[in-house]
């Protein structure tokens, strides 16, 4: 089985050697050699173990490949490119989570029956997307928790280990290369974000895209919120969340506090981890290397082997099975959700009695409360029983507006 790479970078390469290397206990695994022949390339690459080039429409044009690997990044370009494969009935593996997050719906229908892995869209090696379409099949999805981007938790476990600022832990993230020059796609969420609606996708049939769906990152958090999380037994992590109740379900990605004794609070260094809850199974945790050339070179090469062992892979729908219950995206001002805030006042009598007045005219009520006084500010701490979104948001907004609120107001959501 012949196979092209498009784009021959850290994970091309990685697919390349890998495949190379191993040849002989993959072809002893899958029935065939899986050889690499060709890849796509801005530029020559020097030691390539393969044939580069820079034509794309030279590789497209060949009879000889049986499967294209698209590893370009990017979202327009590939999509046009991997649609003009799909329409020539050939196979495609992608590990492209941002083209799957806004094209995932026209590349199933332009699939129909050819096979389309992108097992390495999320979570790296870890089998997710194979977990979720065949392990767990016969559940309902009620929710997923899930860590899916390794370098906002590297950050945020320097944060809390090595008491740094969100600045210092994300130039240690840098220097060490789990952080990118421009860090903004990992520490914004948006990375997150696009995993998480692949894995919607499968669970729910959600068509829904980055911009419906709340995105918040983590630049905001700050030492004094490492101190209350650690006072109250607590970890802050990165999540995508769904939750489904009846017919609805909500879709975020934010910072949130969590227990520490739950298993994805104790996930730290850049390592993935995806909590799935099935009305049958439970809970169940996948953990593992989220990034890297050879923990995503792997998860692509396990779909170049299942295509390879003629399984039934093509006649699955490519997102997920058929269900009765059609699902809607819950509107990101009715989420439901416990909060935590943090207040910098004025320290004078009387500020605590109205925030507390403007936090029950929203219909908020306070779970715990905490007091930093230094100088003539403190810092205040709460966390709320559950409310709605928009509920918090008007809070937020009423805060904004008093003198006695010294730095602008932060929010985050909590989960048990």
């Amino acid at each position: 089985m012949k196979i092209a790479i498009l784009g021959y970078g850290t994970v091309g390469s990685a697919v390349a050697k890998v495949l190379i290397e191993n040849k002989d206990i993959i072809s002893a695994r899958c029935g065939q050699v899986i050889e690499p022949v060709i890849a796509l390339a801005r530029s020559k690459k020097e030691n390539s173990l393969i044939p580069v080039i820079s034509d794309v429409n030279e590789i497209l044009n060949r009879d000889d490949i049986d499967v294209f690997v698209e590893l370009m990044g990017g979202i327009d370009t590939p999509f046009n490119i991997v649609s003009e494969i799909l329409k020539r009935k050939k196979a495609v593996v992608s590990a492209n989570k941002a083209m799957l997050a806004y094209h995932r719906y026209e590349l199933e229908s332009l699939a129909k029956d050819t096979f389309f892995g992108y097992e390495a869209s999320v979570a790296g090696g870890i089998p997710i997307i194979r977990i979720l379409k065949e392990g767990l099949s016969a559940n309902n999805i009620i929710g997923i928790k899930a860590i899916l981007n390794g370098t906002s938790n590297f950050i945020l476990s320097s944060m809390k280990q090595k008491n740094t600022s969100f600045n210092e832990a994300l130039k240690q993230a840098q220097d060490l290369g789990y952080a990118e020059a421009n860090p903004s796609f990992d520490v914004n969420g948006d990375d997150a974000a696009h995993k998480l609606l692949i894995l919607s996708s499968i669970a729910y049939g959600l068509k829904a895209k980055p911009e419906d769906i709340l995105i918040e990152g983590i630049s905001k958090i700050s030492a004094d919120d490492m101190y209350f999380a650690d006072e109250f037994d607590l970890n802050i992590k990165l999540l995508g969340i769904a939750k489904a109740k009846k017919d609805k379900v909500e879709l975020r990605v934010h910072p949130t506090m969590l227990p520490k004794d739950t298993m994805l609070a104790k996930v730290d260094g850049v390592m993935n981890a995806i909590s799935i809850s099935g009305d049958m199974l439970g809970e169940s945790l996948y953990y593992g290397a989220g990034a890297g050339g050879n923990a995503t070179a792997s998860a692509v090469i396990s779909d170049l082997m299942d295509y390879a062992k003629n399984s039934n892979s093509a006649k699955i729908p490519m997102l997920g099975f058929s269900s009765k219950t059609k699902f809607t995206l819950v509107k990101k001002d009715e989420i439901y959700s416990k909060y935590y805030l943090r207040l910098v006042v004025e320290d004078k009598l009387g500020v605590l009695s109205k925030i507390t007045k403007l936090m029950c005219d929203n219909g908020i009520s306070v779970d715990i409360f905490l007091q930093k006084p230094k100088g003539g500010e403190s810092t205040l701490f709460f966390t709320t029983h559950e409310s709605y979104e928009k509920s918090i948001n008007l809070l937020l907004q009423n805060l904004k507006e008093e003198n006695f609120i010294k730095a602008e107001p932060f929010m985050m959501r909590m989960e048990n």
